[in-house]
C-alpha cells in the first residue's frame, strides 16, 4: 500500500506511538497517508481507537514478526 510519509515508532512505548503519529498527522493534507511501524502491543488498540476519535480513516494493519503495521488517511 502507498503512503505519503512513514513513522518508524519501533521501540516506542505508548504513548509515544500516538504522539509521533498526531504530530506527523498534522503535518499532511486532507487525503494523504501515514504509515505507522510499531512494535508496541497497545499500538493496535490505541492507534484505531485515536484514528476514529480525530476522524481519520484506517485503511488497513497488519502484524508481521512483532511489527504492527498501519496506513492512515488524514480527513
Amino acid at each position: 500500500m502507498n503512503s505519503d510519509k512513514l513513522l518508524d515508532a519501533k521501540g516506542l512505548a505508548c504513548p509515544m506511538p500516538i504522539v509521533k503519529t498526531k504530530k506527523l498527522m498534522d503535518q499532511l493534507q486532507s487525503g494523504q497517508v501515514l504509515e505507522i511501524h510499531a512494535t508496541d502491543k497497545g499500538s493496535q488498540s490505541d492507534l484505531a481507537a485515536w484514528t476514529k476519535s480525530q476522524g481519520h480513516e484506517l485503511l488497513n494493519h497488519t502484524a508481521e514478526d512483532g511489527v504492527f503495521k498501519f496506513w492512515i488517511k488524514k480527513a
